[in-house]
């Protein structure tokens, strides 16, 4: 996920993604914990898009411009 993508959508839909991302991280972690992960790649992915949106979250709230 880019960040001018991100930057695009309105704060109702950056808290949206951040839920969904961050029930896809348990999900993953779940299946990392009994082994049943293909790629372990995908963990790391899923915590930057996380800070991602967080980060364009916190920009939105500070008021700056991009």
């Amino acid at each position: 996920m880019k960040t001018n993508e991100l930057r695009e959508k309105n704060m109702a839909e950056l808290t949206q993604e951040l839920q969904e991302l961050k029930s896809e991280l348990f999900k993953l972690r779940f299946q990392h914990a009994t082994n049943q992960l293909d790629n372990p790649i995908k963990l790391k992915n899923v915590k930057k898009d996380i800070a991602r949106v967080k980060t364009v979250i916190r920009e939105i709230e500070l008021g700056i411009k991009r």
